[in-house]
């Protein structure tokens, strides 16, 4: 991958100006697809936006320099990493570098870190809650998904993502997207598993003590999640080899927002579970479909 191309992808697609428009337009999608299946109206498309503007303008509460410090980095580097794990997806073109993959899931796995240490470093009772689930259910919910990762890697006999989508591997693609797939409610913080932030509990969890900027920025952060989480299981699911990028674009983008809308109607249809309930059904169900995945590609099937 050439400089040229590192910058295209970070700056304009799939990075930084595709991520601001699809985070908007998936977030309102969630919020008023939620809204009509509990028969409300719901907010217009420009919504979310203008509540992060609103955020973004207020003034925060004073609190000490280090903690104040840590509050407005966490959720920054949050922002940033997730931005960069966006950019290494090989949508428009099919460029990448050996070991990519491995890059992806280190910056993916930034945002849920940075979360848990915010609910510490808010030192609130409910962030510090919010901080242990959510430690809890990211270890349960990487279980599935580094190892449905892996059983891809196998198949392909590659660490590059290029290399992941430029092969058929049905046998082994299916169960690993279906695993990978039960994985986002967890890291999208959606019923059933969004104990980390049930906020009829424990308030919104790690980011209660969250407000003006330092809280716009975690929801920018989620919003890039949506965007980049989407994207890797639309980039999975339809391999490089089949269409050209003219096609494959679309693509990505149809099936990135099918997914928020399947992800929202499991979240609206469904009831929150408790911690250790969550944890139990990703290491069984999550894992056992990887697990599937990880046979196959062992088998060379």
């Amino acid at each position: 991958m050439t400089f040229s191309d590192a910058f295209v992808r970070l700056l304009l697609f799939p990075g930084l100006l595709y991520a601001f428009a699809a985070a908007w337009l998936m977030e309102w999608i969630e919020r008023k697809l939620r809204a009509r299946f509990q028969h409300r109206i719901g907010p217009p498309f420009y919504q979310p936006f203008f509540d992060f503007v609103k955020l973004v303008s207020k003034h925060p509460v004073e609190r000490p320099a280090f903690q104040a410090f840590a509050m407005i980095t966490l959720p920054l580097a949050a922002a940033a990493a997730t931005l960069g794990a966006l950019a290494l997806l090989p949508v428009a073109d099919m460029k990448g570098f050996p070991g990519d993959l491995v890059l992806f899931v280190a910056l993916i796995e930034v945002t849920p870190v940075c979360a848990v240490l915010a609910g510490f470093v808010s030192r609130s009772p409910f962030g510090g809650v919010g901080a242990s689930r959510e430690a809890l259910l990211i270890i349960a919910a990487n279980v599935p998904f580094l190892v449905a990762l892996f059983a891809l890697v196998t198949s392909a006999g590659s660490l590059t993502i290029t290399e992941l989508i430029s092969r058929p591997l049905w046998a082994v693609r299916i169960p690993a997207v279906l695993a990978l797939l039960m994985t986002l409610p967890v890291k999208l913080h959606l019923n059933p598993f969004s104990a980390a932030s049930a906020e009829q509990e424990i308030y919104t969890g790690a980011t209660t003590e969250y407000d003006g900027p330092r809280l716009a920025l975690w929801e920018l952060s989620r919003a890039f999640e949506w965007v980049t989480l989407t994207g890797i299981v639309a980039v999975l699911a339809v391999p490089g080899f089949i269409t050209p990028w003219l096609v494959r674009v679309p693509a990505f983008f149809v099936i990135s927002l099918v997914v928020v809308v399947l992800l929202t109607t499991l979240s609206a249809a469904t009831a929150r579970l408790r911690a250790a309930q969550v944890a139990r059904l990703l290491l069984v169900v999550g894992s056992g479909m990887s697990l599937v995945a990880l046979v196959v590609a062992l088998a060379g099937w």
